[in-house]
């Protein structure tokens, strides 16, 4: 199987200005920053956490906490994935217990990964609120789980994917919709 990319969705300059609006989405619809953190699922939602959370501070100067979550142990296809799953690790700094947090994460696609970061976050505490943010929402949800905070909705069929490259990451800054073709 082979990927063919078909369009870009977003260049760098729009990914900036997605993530401005989004940051101050957060903060106007949380009243503020107070008990207010920013949870990235692992990898690419980490790094749009980091840049949220360097955002608001630029515009606040308040510094939001970020978390970040590794969901692999609380998947529901864990034994179609691998035997041994790669543990990176949850590292969260600060108690969740009454705080409004947002987890953050690229694309939203089935809801399964939302769905496993939830649970993770129910076992560390007993949050005020939980709101999800995500660059991109693709559709085809599987569980009852809307994102909160979108930067962009892309209608996509079964076969098609979007692949969200972010320098830190990829080395590359875009966002692509690409195909899978037999």
């Amino acid at each position: 199987m082979r990927v063919v990319e078909k369009r870009q969705l977003l260049s760098p300059e729009e990914i900036g200005r997605t993530l401005q609006r989004l940051a101050h989405e957060i903060v106007e619809k949380s009243s503020g920053t107070k008990d207010l953190a920013l949870i990235g699922v692992r990898r690419r939602g980490v790094t749009l956490a980091e840049r949220l959370a360097k955002l608001i501070r630029g515009f606040s100067q308040v510094d939001v906490p970020v978390g970040t979550l590794d969901i692999a142990l609380y998947r529901d296809d864990l034994s179609t994935i691998s035997s041994q799953p790669l543990l990176q690790g949850t590292e969260i700094a600060f108690p969740v217990d009454d705080r409004d947090l947002v987890i953050v994460d690229d694309v939203l696609y089935t809801g399964r990964t939302i769905r496993a970061a939830i649970n993770a976050l129910f076992d560390l505490g007993r949050p005020k609120r939980i709101r999800l943010c995500v660059l991109i929402d693709r559709g085809h949800r599987e569980l009852p789980i809307e994102a909160s905070f979108v930067g962009r909705t892309v209608q996509t069929t079964d076969t098609e994917v979007v692949e969200v490259r972010l320098q830190e990451n990829d080395g590359e800054e875009r966002v692509v919709l690409v195909d899978r073709v037999d």
